[in-house]
């Protein structure tokens, strides 16, 4: 009855489409357990748990004061911003306030009196963790829609930024790009980022405030219009490269390149009532957490996931240590409807720890140790914490991980055996080089192996930048001649002396070449 309870518990919320149960105490014949399943943290207002930034400096309005026109009373400017009158200023806080008795509050850029300079202003949201979005991101604007906008997503806290969706009136001008509607991917395309025109051009009424990047939309590709088929869109998360992390960022950032226009053109006699002003911005999702968790709470100024199933870290991106039997992975929505928990698992107090690389121990007795028997993923050592030789440690994998041995792949023939160092370089036979000794040092060459880049039996070595051919003569570069290239042109036409490349100082080295060949009997003088 026990086991039947639990089971329901786990089920309805499943049914709805939310993976919200990490485990439950069930009864079986061998006792009772906890029984593990794929989790993951409900849906939140994210908004709530952001840091804004506006830049470039001095873009929010207010500092000095201004004034400012609206598209509606174009001529009327008595509005003014003020940043050092709590009544008339616009931080950008007032983009994530609670507006009261429906008094829009907004933040508010400076206006484009600097015209024809573009008027460009960021802002970035940054979550400090990774967050999966559930919902539409929906941007409210006052006083006018931009007319080019770009929305940019980073998955690195801001290290790096990627295109998520193109805003303009007109895409083919603004971008290049033709303009697509998200309603019209397909189940292959649904990660695309594409530029729409649906929120940009300029109607003249108030209501039309919103931009959204719409996420429910692409949901609905895969999950139906209602949104009631989610199965097929789990599934499709699992097994479409790239759709997971589409919908997964770290950092939003909105650059708006110009603002509403109110008509065609830039009325350049009246260039107060060119400005942005956001009231709001949503966006709803959840804490990633690897269908790890079902809670992620707010600690310390950043989200943490509660992380189940013996993992840790801020997104249960690695098992607890001594749970580390096999490699850490992410859950599982498959099979449906509960999906795998992939939990951590110990090796237990039989087994030593041997970071998932053996299955095996061994009691060496005259040692009084317990070792790993053999240690796969070409490890080695008792714990199989080191690498075998012709291997090297991945530096950027744990030690539990499959991968965490390279092959060296000395060059046989360059290098002094098949050994590496730690990070991966072979050890050179003279005159080889590169981090496999697949390369030759400057005036070596390469034929099955390196050898000096000479042209005679007293290993004379080709001057002025001359090259070796077949170890038999030298190639002279424009300017020079000679077996080894030792003798300028100049000397022999004095036309050549005004143009030729290395001019300059030859016969000081002509006469160093002549003077090391007269010592070797070559030229007699």
């Amino acid at each position: 009855m026990l086991y039947l309870a639990a089971l329901l518990v786990h089920c309805v919320p499943l049914a709805m489409g939310q993976y919200d149960i990490c485990k439950s105490w069930v009864t079986t014949d061998d006792g009772p357990s906890w029984e593990f399943y794929a989790c993951q943290p409900k849906a939140m207002r994210m908004k709530d748990y952001v840091t804004v930034r506006v830049d470039p400096a001095g873009i929010t309005c207010g500092d000095p004061p201004e004034r400012f026109c609206t598209h509606e009373n174009p001529y009327l400017c008595s509005d003014e911003c003020d940043a050092s009158n709590p009544d008339l200023a616009h931080p950008p806080k007032l983009m994530f306030d609670s507006e009261d008795e429906g008094l829009a509050t907004y933040w508010q850029s400076v206006t484009w009196r600097r015209y024809p300079e573009p008027l460009l202003a960021n802002i970035t949201l940054s979550w400090n963790k990774s967050i999966e979005l559930t919902d539409d991101i929906v941007i409210t604007f006052e006083y006018g829609r931009p007319t080019i906008m770009m929305l940019e997503k980073s998955l690195d806290n801001g290290r790096t930024w990627h295109p998520y969706q193109y805003y303009a009136d007109d895409c083919m001008e603004a971008f290049s790009m033709p303009a697509r509607r998200v309603r019209d991917l397909s189940t292959t395309s649904a990660n695309r980022v594409l530029c729409t025109e649906e929120y940009s051009r300029w109607a003249g009424s108030k209501k039309e405030k919103t931009v959204r990047f719409e996420v429910r939309d692409r949901f609905a590709i895969f999950a139906g219009p209602d949104l009631k088929n989610m199965d097929n869109l789990y599934t499709r998360l699992e097994s479409a490269k790239g759709l997971k992390d589409f919908f997964t960022v770290t950092d939003l950032r909105m650059r708006l390149l110009r603002p509403a226009l109110g008509g065609t053109y830039v009325q350049r006699e009246n260039l107060y009532k060119y400005f942005y002003a956001v009231s709001n911005i949503e966006v709803t999702g959840r804490c990633k957490c690897n269908l790890h968790a079902n809670l992620c709470t707010f600690k310390e100024g950043s989200l943490q996931c509660e992380c189940e199933h013996n993992t840790t870290g801020q997104d249960c991106g690695k098992c607890k240590k001594n749970f580390r039997s096999r490699s850490w992975r992410a859950g599982s929505y498959l099979p449906l409807p509960n999906g795998s928990p992939n939990a951590c698992n110990s090796a237990g107090s039989f087994y030593c720890e041997c970071y998932g690389h053996s299955n095996r121990c061994s009691y060496i007795d005259f040692l009084n140790v317990v070792t790993c028997v053999s240690c796969k993923h070409n490890t080695r050592g008792q714990h199989c914490q080191h690498c075998r030789l012709g291997f090297y440690r991945n530096s950027s994998a744990e030690l539990d991980d499959e991968n965490v041995c390279i092959e060296c792949n000395c060059n046989q023939i360059g290098s002094m055996h098949d050994r590496c160092n730690e990070t991966g370089y072979c050890e050179c036979r003279e005159g080889a080089t590169g981090p496999k000794c697949d390369d030759c040092l400057p005036n070596y060459y390469w034929r099955q192996g390196c050898f000096p880049n000479v042209c005679d039996d007293e290993l004379l070595l080709c001057q002025n930048g001359g090259t070796c051919y077949q170890n038999q003569r030298c190639i002279c570069p424009v300017g020079f001649k000679g077996v080894l290239c030792q003798q300028s042109r100049c000397e022999v036409d004095k036309k050549d002396c005004d143009g030729a490349p290395g001019a300059g100082g030859s016969l000081a080295t002509v006469a160093l070449g002549v003077l090391a060949l007269q010592l070797r009997g070559w030229v007699d003088l």
